[in-house]
């Protein structure tokens, strides 16, 4: 699960990629939600064994609905 950040939005996905393979594919010639910006950065990510667990995880965040509930969980990271 991943955490990018660009122009005061962020976007929560999760990849069985390298992250940096997945940052670079967010960054490339595409559409979608990241396609406008080409300055994404990593503000936090978590590993997890599986693929649900990770897209369980992204769904829980998704689902908050709050800017400052994602902050907080960045800042818990840089502890």
């Amino acid at each position: 699960m991943l955490l990018l950040y660009s122009l005061d939005k962020y976007y929560i996905g999760h990849s069985c990629e390298d992250l940096q393979e997945r940052l670079r594919k967010h960054l490339s010639n595409h559409t979608g939600f990241t396609a406008k910006a080409k300055d994404w950065i990593i503000v936090y990510s978590e590993n997890y064994d599986s693929k649900s667990d990770a897209y369980k995880r992204e769904l829980e965040i998704k689902a908050w609905k709050s800017k400052s509930k994602i902050l907080k969980l960045i800042e818990s990271s840089s502890k």
